[in-house]
């Protein structure tokens, strides 16, 4: 009985641990169980399918259980066998074509939605705006190549418009995942993938590096910034503008030369640099290194020495910049607008 009891309570105590956990998950937010993308949709569409055939086998099978348990009991004096239904035809066709039938549900829009969101042709299109990823160790290169910018760290796309990916990867496999729009897909060295996204509703969202890719992998974020059409133009045109600083902040810009930052860092709307992000409109962004606020103090900090913030950056330290050079050149840096 005391048995019992104890194995009673282990019960209960589960289930208030999932509660908790499940308490810190809320469906206020964009999560795959709550998508602001078309894709999102779909794929939850088959999240909720699968689970209804899985309640459904569950429901069946226990009541079957339940059956046979009350129905076929022993009963006191009752020591006679059970009829035997071993090679019934019958019941082995039932058991064997009803899974076939309810794989075939779950199959068919399974299959569809693989091929549709695998699209190369959706790239192709004219009607949608064209990004190439290219996944860093532990940063996002993002090219428009039709509109002729080039950034980093903060992806920003129009609402309700097709977004189509070139995925590829700069040096080991990472993983591409805006966990609020629509589902993941991996980043190889010398392979170009492709995915498409429609984003539903205007908000920030956040990105993620889906696969293990070193020291820094949980530190891989990204901002997926959704606007509207009218805003989206407005930063293509600011975008495409060179990047305008006040007298004050030219100080900076000489500091920026000075310790040889543009051997890594482009600055020009459409430069690509294949060592370091582009700070193309670096004073709009919404974070630094992909995680930290996006103020002065963070950035000197983060220049002073990222591997700290960031393990396993390739960007050095600059221990050697004076406090003055360091607040012109964050002066600078964020005045790029």
């Amino acid at each position: 009985m005391m048995q019992q009891l104890l194995k009673g309570k282990r019960v209960l105590l589960s289930f208030a641990a999932l509660a908790l956990l499940l308490a810190g998950c809320s469906l206020e937010e964009a999560t795959p169980l709550n998508p602001k993308g078309v894709e999102g949709q779909e794929q939850l569409n088959l999240m909720i399918l699968s689970i209804v055939i899985m309640v459904i086998v569950v429901v069946v099978v226990f009541a079957i259980a339940i059956y046979v348990l009350v129905r076929f009991r022993k009963r006191p004096g009752d020591d006679s066998i059970p009829k035997q239904v071993e090679g019934n035809h019958k019941l082995e066709i039932i058991w064997t074509v009803i899974p076939l039938i309810l794989l075939t549900i779950l199959a068919v829009p399974t299959v569809g939605y693989t091929f549709k969101h695998d699209q190369q042709n959706i790239w192709e299109q004219e009607d949608v705006i064209r990004v190439q990823v290219v996944a860093h160790q532990f940063w996002w290169e993002f090219n428009y190549p039709d509109l002729g910018i080039a950034t980093s760290q903060d992806l920003v796309m129009p609402v309700g418009k097709k977004v189509a990916f070139e995925l590829t990867s700069a040096d080991v496999n990472h993983s591409f995942w805006i966990p609020g729009i629509g589902g993941k897909k991996d980043t190889n060295p010398g392979q170009k993938v492709y995915m498409h996204l429609q984003p539903t509703e205007v908000g920030t969202y956040k990105g993620k590096c889906a696969e293990l890719c070193g020291q820094s992998h949980a530190y891989m974020d990204f901002k997926a910034i959704v606007k509207s059409e009218e805003d989206f133009n407005a930063w293509v045109a600011d975008m495409t503008e060179e990047n305008a600083v006040s007298s004050d902040a030219a100080a900076g810009e000489q500091v920026f030369q000075k310790a040889n930052c543009i051997s890594c860092h482009a600055i020009a709307p459409g430069g690509k640099s294949p060592a370091a992000p582009n700070l193309n409109g670096f004073g709009e962004r919404t974070t630094i290194g992909g995680i930290l606020p996006h103020n002065e103090e963070e950035l000197k900090e983060w220049i002073r020495d990222p591997q700290s913030k960031k393990p396993g950056t390739l960007m050095p330290k600059f221990p050697d910049l004076s406090e003055e050079e360091m607040d012109q050149l964050a002066k600078y840096l964020l005045e790029l607008k």
